[in-house]
């Protein structure tokens, strides 16, 4: 008689996601790419797990359900985010670099965004997601508006900070690099779409090009300093 393997483990098969993938990372690529497909409500976890190829117990032995599913997907879409700004101004010597910093801000967002599987980001105005339980997610989102409304006021001109204040300058910079979240809608964002939409940041605060182009130029100065992780983030798309 053959034994039975510890319930609730996903079973050795063929799975969804890259080949070298852990069983978590299997699961959580098959349910971004339900989401996608068939929306929030209309995927169970029967149908995650038979996209990777497990049984429905092996998922819940992962994942207490999908709603803690779409919290961790949603969390990858801002939390590299938020790390990268807290590095950021740590690097920048104050209200100096607050152009540069707001510059690299929304390179990285844009790069975090455009890795996202399948797009998540396009989830983001679900009704599930104003429930009580994606508390966590909501309050990191805001964290990083937050920092853009910190960084562009620090960056925008007089007029432009007394039309709009840091809170509403927040708002509008978070949504101009959000807009790469409908690009990956029609094709896939490249670097050319990240500093078209860094640059629409500062446009957006007052900058002229001038400005603009120093950002640009002084973002190299910083991945001298910056640790091996943020360097290879920032060069991707500053080189």
């Amino acid at each position: 008689m053959t034994q039975r393997g510890r319930p609730g483990r996903p079973r050795h098969v063929p799975a969804s996601g890259p080949a070298d993938a852990t069983p978590r990372e299997q699961i959580l690529d098959a349910a971004a790419a339900l989401f996608a497909e068939r929306g929030f409500a209309a995927t169970t976890t029967r149908l995650i797990a038979e996209r990777v190829g497990i049984r429905q117990a092996s998922l819940y032995y992962h994942f207490a359900g999908k709603d803690e599913l779409l919290i961790e997907l949603l969390t990858t879409s801002v939390r590299p985010s938020l790390d990268a700004v807290r590095r950021i101004e740590g690097l920048v010597p104050g209200t100096a670099g607050a152009a540069t910093a707001l510059y690299l801000l929304a390179l990285i967002d844009v790069q975090t965004l455009s890795r996202t599987p399948h797009n998540i980001g396009t989830l983001y105005l679900l009704p599930e997601v104003q429930h009580e339980r994606y508390d966590a997610f909501r309050a990191e989102r805001q964290e990083l508006q937050d920092a853009y409304g910190r960084l562009g006021a620090q960056t925008a001109s007089p007029s432009v900070l007394a039309g709009a204040g840091a809170q509403r300058l927040g708002q509008l910079l978070i949504q101009v690099t959000e807009v790469v979240i409908q690009i990956r809608r029609a094709r896939e964002p490249d670097s050319a779409d990240a500093q078209a939409i860094a640059a629409s940041c500062l446009r957006l605060c007052g900058c002229p090009q001038s400005a603009i182009d120093r950002a640009c130029a002084e973002a190299g100065e910083l991945l001298a300093h910056a640790g091996p992780n943020a360097r290879a983030t920032l060069r991707s798309f500053c080189d």
